[in-house]
């Protein structure tokens, strides 16, 4: 067993200050009781004047340093999953784009491959972001690869996609997001054009979440208050890319607001997160990463190149949120929403030991995935 020793532990609402925690793949104790004998004990780890929080958990990781969950080569989720413990990330959610059907399905089948692998975050499973989208919200994807909706599709590979980010406006929508509560598979209303009512709709019968809520949506109107409307005013959750250039800080405030802080998960809908400014190739698309940002020659944003460690760094500059309430919303939140909860997203006996040791301005200095350690700085 291992113990970490004067830390300031984060949970859901408050800091403990000079706590030990002492776990192997599990947390074993915390506080008080946190304590080993000598024998027990194989490493002691220095907590002094950092934090202890819970593994963050991002739902919407399309890649990260040049590896693309899209990539034909499994070797890429591989690297995706050793590199993101860097950014305090212990699992998260391979992400698609829109593709062809055969692609999707080689796609799939390496992401079902990696949720067994170890030696990094923790493989949960794909959000298949794509391709049952509105061209007219289509966004980085490409349209010649939107799709209706397939139930055969995703009966076959229900076992390893967890999301799947939809536009129910479109035909069939109301049956398939029905067909993906039967499968316990979670929806997400994204690039779409909904009108408000619809997107209520679609919240009523199994809707429990909105991809990257401002972008690729109709911006709210008074009288037309759409997609985002809905998102608003229903208690489903709502993904954010705090990166300050996909949602102005201002909007981000409005958003707390409106849904207070247990409705808002963080995201980072990473694509070229981990490179320095350049062109790359992301999918056979051309695209330049600038100024914190990833874009298309025509200018519109692919993806991003944040880290879920500077999200969270950023929401509280923005928002003026305290640390414990800030982390939940890639921790706690995200457990929650994907069923998780009694597992993941908190510090407490007996779940896991997904651990990340964060220094006073949020720098990664080590992360644990389930008891290993999977970055040392």
């Amino acid at each position: 067993m291992k113990i970490i020793v004067n830390a300031c532990l984060v949970t859901t609402d408050t800091v403990l200050k000079g706590t030990n925690i002492v776990f192997d793949d599990k947390i074993r104790a915390i506080g008080g009781q946190a304590a080993c004998a000598p024998d027990d004990c194989t490493e002691v780890i220095d907590g002094t004047g950092c934090f202890v929080a819970p593994g963050f958990i991002d739902i919407h990781v399309h890649g990260f340093a040049g590896a693309s969950a899209l990539d034909a080569d499994s070797a890429s989720i591989a690297r995706i999953s050793a590199l993101m413990p860097s950014t305090g990330v212990t699992s998260f959610l391979a992400t698609t784009m829109s593709e062809s059907m055969p692609r999707l399905t080689g796609v799939l089948a390496n992401i079902r491959a990696a949720m067994t692998q170890g030696g990094g975050a923790a493989v949960l499973g794909c959000h298949l972001e794509g391709p049952f989208i509105n061209e007219q919200a289509k966004g980085a994807h490409e349209a010649q690869f939107m799709a209706q909706f397939s139930s055969d599709f995703l009966a076959n590979h229900a076992d390893v996609i967890r999301l799947v980010t939809v536009a129910p406006e479109l035909a069939g929508g109301t049956d398939f997001i029905k067909q993906c509560r039967q499968l316990g598979i979670q929806i997400s209303v994204g690039h779409t054009a909904a009108t408000f009512e619809q997107g209520m709709a679609a919240v009523e019968i199994g809707v429990s979440l909105f991809t990257h809520v401002f972008n690729a949506m109709p911006p709210l109107h008074h009288r037309q208050p759409g997609a985002l409307g809905a998102a608003l005013d229903s208690d489903a959750y709502c993904e954010l890319i705090a990166d300050n250039v996909h949602v102005h800080p201002a909007m981000q405030r409005l958003l707390l607001r409106a849904k207070g802080v247990e409705r808002i998960i963080l995201i980072t809908d990473s694509t070229m997160a981990g490179l320095p400014d350049g062109t790359y190739q992301l999918n056979g698309q051309t695209v330049t990463v600038q100024d914190n940002a990833v874009r298309l020659p025509s200018g519109r944003l692919a993806g991003s190149a944040l880290t879920l460690n500077v999200a969270v760094r950023n929401f509280m500059a923005n928002t003026g949120l305290e640390l414990p309430y800030a982390l939940r919303t890639v921790t706690a939140n995200p457990a929650q929403l994907l069923g998780l909860a009694h597992r993941k997203g908190r510090l407490a006996v007996s779940l896991d030991a997904d651990l990340v040791i964060l220094d006073g301005q949020l720098d990664v200095r080590r992360t644990f995935v389930r008891g290993e350690c999977m970055y040392k700085e």
